[in-house]
């Protein structure tokens, strides 16, 4: 799966380097295997974020520079090098700070599905709020018909990040909602960084559970 999403990035022309940052060695080796770059990271990292922003400061210790830190998780078989673009787009204008992706939701086990990450943003395009559950509630409406009602989106688990942001936003403690949903960008939103959110159209699968192996497998 690693190297997959590694062939995925490496299609995509805005980056200008693919690097796997990871704490295991087994991973490491196997990416230099492949003949991809990989770096060793801290044990102590509690999210790909703040991994990314390690490997930047080694990065930036050698006299690289980029206009752009792009977190690709390594659980995203099918992420297309277009997603990648779509985000990597975002920082043309310079009140980027933070971007990412959503998806429109098709289905009413996608809404249910707790694993799957919900998104509001507002009319520009800016992040409102992230949840493991259906947001919005549609009051006086049986949930089947909600559909009918609103476009519900998904999140997808790709960041882009000015290097300095990434820098200050490591540094913020656990935030409340952070913690209840378990979702850590809650945090930056309780810190006043906004978010930039692209509509994509390709459709991508984490694998976040054993079932959703047999779902990776089915689609192949």
């Amino acid at each position: 799966m690693i190297r997959r999403v590694y062939e995925q990035a490496m299609s995509s022309p805005g980056l200008s380097e693919v690097i796997v940052a990871t704490d295991d060695s087994s991973i490491e080796m196997h990416v230099i295997g492949f003949g991809g770059k990989a770096m060793m990271t801290s044990v102590q990292h509690k999210s790909g974020t703040e991994r990314c922003s390690e490997v930047w400061m080694k990065l930036r210790q050698n006299g690289l520079d980029f206009d752009a830190i792009v977190n690709i998780q390594g659980d995203e078989p099918y992420i297309h090098p277009g997603q990648i673009d779509q985000v990597i787009s975002c920082f043309s204008t310079q009140e980027t700070l933070i971007a990412s992706l959503m998806k429109k939701i098709s289905s009413s086990e996608e809404l249910g599905n707790p694993n799957v990450v919900k998104v509001l943003a507002n009319i520009r395009g800016k992040a409102l709020y992230f949840s493991r559950a259906a947001i919005p509630y549609i009051r006086d409406r049986e949930t089947g018909s909600w559909f009918e009602q609103y476009n519900f989106y998904k999140h997808i688990g790709i960041y882009g990040y000015r290097p300095e942001i990434l820098m200050q936003i490591v540094k913020l403690p656990p935030s409340s909602l952070e913690i209840a949903e378990s979702l850590e960008q809650l945090r930056w939103l309780d810190n006043g960084y906004e978010i930039i959110l692209k509509e994509t159209s390709f459709e991508s699968l984490a694998i976040d559970s054993p079932a959703d192996l047999l779902k990776l497998t089915n689609r192949e």
